[in-house]
């Protein structure tokens, strides 16, 4: 089974999307953040595709970084599964 993260990249690669450039996907990923805020208070239709886009530049970094971002997740919600607070 092809990962998410694998399944974005090949897509920007594709498509000649960024792949180098880090910096540019921090602010995609903060642009698209905010363009899921502005969904959610005034075009809630558009939430689900807003955030789908936040996964996609979250993903894109993670391959550009060289992390495996569903094993980075994986150990955030057990980390904070243990946590006492």
């Amino acid at each position: 089974m092809v990962s998410l993260q694998r399944t974005v990249w090949d897509n920007k690669v594709l498509k000649g999307y960024n792949t180098t450039d880090i910096p540019l996907e921090f602010c995609m990923l903060q642009e698209k953040a905010a363009a899921a805020f502005t969904a959610w208070r005034k075009k809630p239709e558009l939430l689900g595709e807003e955030l789908a886009d936040v996964v996609l530049y979250a993903a894109s970094i993670a391959e550009m970084t060289g992390l495996d971002l569903e094993h980075e997740v994986k150990v955030k919600v057990e980390k904070n599964s243990a946590r006492s607070d």
